[in-house]
């Protein structure tokens, strides 16, 4: 049978605590032949830029929409602690917390967009976004790299693309989701809990364009930065809000999952399988059989030590790690959907930039039947990436245009 191969270019990009990695996919070219990036993540760029405010003893005022906390809320925290003043529009302090009320009593001062031009001349203006097109297009074409333009990129770059030369976009971002009124560790297993009841598979963890759930709302944000950006005036898609983005141009995914599905696509991973991807902020791990993910815990990276992590994998597994266990130590929580005991499980794929937690493990301290299966998943020859292949396998399985052979490959 004969296939028409469509082409287009992807920018996948994962946002991470530590790093944004950035993969710039052309389907015409194999995957390794893929352009990439990784740099510092925007809630770090942010909280350099607040801190250099602190040093110069400026008072700050934060605008734009939703972003990754982390790095950037503390400091926030030790700007006020020194005496400086923190202004904030309404929008851009849900970055800080989903309630209101908690970021004043922190000493933030709530501001209508209309009331900036009455603030002091010497206040700095930082700009909070999880997607900074100008800075990464910006980087691209400095190599030659004709990357097109919206009308807000800020830069000499008003070209004219084909089709097949625009820029699709595939973003993971962690979205703990809206809970102003509880934990938001609370809600964000109570999302992963409904996608897993729901079958778990690839389709369940992706948003395109309007499909985004209103109480994601750092998802529904960083939509709204490209909407009102790179697509504005591009002439592509059907167009959504102010800007050009459709569901054809745009998908999200949160991180942990883009994770999970990245690394299977390392050719030892063979199913039912553990994926845990230690990244800089958060540790998740995921048991997956036959495509779908069964159960799931996520701590926080720093209060996983190397027995904790064994231990955590293969109490995944057998169901008997629990939500209020994983909760009460101060992680996101766990949930488990099915069960299996570790003698099934035929792969155990590690990912994420700090699996040296377990990678530099005693000898002494290791469970031989867990090692026995363990491998350091780097799908296509880059560890630092797997959230990134996750998108594209996900782009490319859910775009309609797409062919089994432009599918092929990505991990087929």
């Amino acid at each position: 049978m004969n296939h028409t191969i469509l082409t287009m270019r992807v920018l996948a990009i994962d946002i991470g605590t530590g790093t944004q990695d950035i993969l710039l996919y052309d389907t015409k070219k194999e995957v390794e032949n893929s352009l990439i990036m990784v740099m510092p993540s925007p809630t770090v760029i942010i909280a350099d830029r607040i801190r250099s405010a602190t040093d110069e003893g400026r008072d700050i005022v934060l605008t734009g929409g939703i972003m990754g906390g982390g790095p950037c809320v503390r400091a926030i925290k030790e700007h006020i602690g020194k005496g400086f003043l923190v202004y904030s529009t309404k929008n851009a302090a849900l970055t800080i917390n989903d309630n209101l009320e908690m970021v004043r009593s922190m000493g933030v001062m709530l501001i209508d967009e209309q009331d900036m031009s009455s603030l002091p001349d010497d206040v700095l203006k930082i700009e909070l976004q999880d997607i900074d097109t100008s800075a990464i297009f910006g980087a691209l074409s400095q190599f030659g790299v004709n990357v097109g333009s919206g009308l807000d990129l800020h830069l000499d770059l008003h070209l004219d693309l084909d089709a097949d030369e625009q820029i699709r976009f595939a973003v993971a971002l962690q979205d703990h989701g809206d809970s102003p009124d509880e934990s938001n560790r609370i809600g964000r297993f109570r999302h992963f809990e409904e996608q897993i009841k729901k079958g778990g598979d690839l389709d369940l963890f992706t948003y395109h364009g309007g499909d985004i759930p209103p109480y994601l709302t750092r998802i529904k944000s960083a939509f709204d930065t490209l909407d009102g950006g790179y697509f504005v005036g591009s002439g592509f898609g059907n167009g959504n809000g102010n800007g050009g983005a459709d569901k054809e141009s745009v998908m999200f995914m949160d991180t942990g999952p883009a994770a999970i599905f990245g690394a299977l696509l390392d050719a030892a991973a063979e199913q039912p399988s553990i994926v845990v991807n230690v990244g800089n902020g958060h540790t998740l791990g995921a048991l997956v059989i036959d495509g779908r993910v069964r159960a799931l815990f996520e701590h926080h990276t720093s209060s996983m030590g190397f027995e904790k992590l064994q231990d955590h994998i293969i109490r995944l597994a057998d169901g008997t790690l629990t939500f209020d266990e994983v909760f009460n130590d101060g992680g996101h929580g766990c949930y488990i959907g099915d069960t299996l005991d570790f003698d099934a499980i035929r792969s155990v794929m590690v990912t994420g930039p700090k699996r040296d937690v377990l990678q530099n493990g005693a000898e002494s301290l290791k469970n031989t039947e867990l090692w026995a299966k363990l491998h350091f998943a780097a799908p296509f020859g880059n560890m630092m990436l797997s959230g990134c292949f996750g998108l594209l396998s996900a782009f490319l399985k859910n775009d309609e245009s797409f062919t089994d052979k432009t599918y092929k490959p990505i991990g087929n």
